[in-house]
């Protein structure tokens, strides 16, 4: 019995600190979501057309795609080390705290140290925030979309485009052979 409590704990323990199988989700999702948004603001920055679209779009892009990859790197971590669960905060902003400790030594010193920590902790646990509200409704949509295969497209119905039961194409059909019938006879007539 003991032995098997033992087990037990230790399962629980190795499960909860070892890297789960959403790990994509939580760490590389995120960077290349970073590196196409970092694209985009080279798109529009105001150095585009002195260094190039080009050039400038990939520099934005490799960076926001590396602060991304040491703030997830960071908050996976603290998450493994605490064993605690994915969608804990305090793993966000003492992650962001950390990776953007390094990332500030690394670019400003020691001023930029703390300048960047504090930042990357506030906009990180922000950004890990609103993705856990957004989530579930997002999740809804993408279900909602899914699902529904027969009925993807609904025609309003006050659309002159109408799709029709087997009664009501077979009247559609009477209606049309009898507008040929009366078009030919007035035809004959004339």
């Amino acid at each position: 019995m003991d032995s098997m409590r033992k087990s037990n704990s230790e399962e629980q323990i190795s499960s909860s600190s070892s890297p789960s199988s959403d790990w994509k989700e939580r760490f590389l999702l995120p960077t290349f979501l970073a590196g196409v948004v970092g694209g985009g603001a080279g798109m529009v920055s105001k150095h585009r057309k002195v260094h190039g679209l080009a050039n400038i779009c990939a520099t934005y892009a490799t960076n926001f795609a590396i602060v991304t990859a040491c703030y997830c790197g960071a908050r996976e971590f603290v998450r493994a080390s605490r064993t605690g669960k994915p969608d804990d905060l305090l793993n966000s902003a003492i992650g962001g705290f950390g990776s953007g400790a390094i990332l500030g030594r690394l670019q400003g010193g020691q001023l930029g140290a703390v300048r960047y920590s504090v930042m990357f902790a506030v906009v990180g646990t922000t950004v890990d925030y609103a993705t856990i509200r957004v989530k579930p409704a997002l999740r809804s949509y993408y279900d909602s979309l899914v699902n529904k295969k027969d009925d993807w497209l609904k025609l309003p119905e006050w659309s002159p485009i109408q799709v029709l039961d087997e009664e009501a194409l077979a009247a559609k059909h009477a209606r049309e052979e009898e507008l040929y019938r009366s078009v030919h006879n007035l035809k004959k007539e004339s």
